[in-house]
């Protein structure tokens, strides 16, 4: 893009969803390290948020304006100003966090629903729903456990807990069906549904602290 675009690229666009906008030159070697995580990221979040270049050497209007001196430089707008940034080339894992720290948080309604359909046993239609989300523990947990009652997996009562606040109970029974399991797929999925009750306690929580040690000593 341009300066003669940018008003309509990115401050115009910023206002319907967040844009991501690379400062970056072709003979910048980082550049061209961080260009693919941008791409796969914004592919990953296509329709979410918007990916945008700017040549620093053909636009250096723009450059100076952003008060940009070092490259590769990237800033999130959202409501047409500069939201989120970083400079250097981030690994794909940052700059993922980077793309999903835009977008607003998962609205707990979601999950509630998923919730409801669980109990009732739709398991499919609350994976279906949660398949959005892949980027929160809680939901991914959510539909792991889904994908095991699917299977067949004798886990209700850990469910039950789960839902009643029992986090211990839930939690002693998920890491003796984690040991007791035949294959790496249904571990797996055990251990997403753990790291969703950790989410849902929180990371200072003593029971997530504690089962958090457990789970980490039955992987090796």
């Amino acid at each position: 893009m341009t300066e003669a675009t940018w008003q309509t690229d990115v401050i115009e666009r910023s206002r319907e969803l967040p844009v991501v906008v690379d400062f970056w030159a072709e003979w910048c070697g980082p550049c061209r390290q961080l260009t693919p995580a941008l791409e796969a990221a914004a592919g990953r979040h296509d329709g979410e948020i918007d990916l945008a270049k700017v040549d620093v050497d053909s636009n250096q209007g723009l450059s100076q304006s952003f008060g940009i001196q070092g490259i590769p430089a990237v800033k999130a707008f959202k409501d047409g100003e500069v939201a989120s940034e970083f400079t250097g080339a981030l690994p794909p894992a940052k700059v993922e966090e980077f793309f999903a720290g835009l977008l607003p948080p998962v609205s707990d309604g979601v999950k509630e629903q998923a919730r409801e359909l669980l109990a009732r046993g739709d398991n499919a239609e609350a994976r279906e729903l949660l398949a959005d989300l892949p980027n929160d523990f809680e939901a991914v947990g959510l539909a792991a456990r889904a994908e095991l009652a699917e299977r067949g997996d004798d886990l209700g009562a850990a469910w039950t807990a789960w839902d009643a606040g029992e986090f211990g109970t839930a939690l002693d029974q998920l890491q003796d069906a984690f040991a007791a399991a035949d294959d790496d797929e249904q571990r797996d999925l055990v251990r997403r549904a753990m790291v969703a009750i950790f989410t849902e306690l929180g990371p200072g929580h003593e029971l997530a602290r504690e089962h958090r040690r457990r789970l980490s000593a039955a992987m090796f």
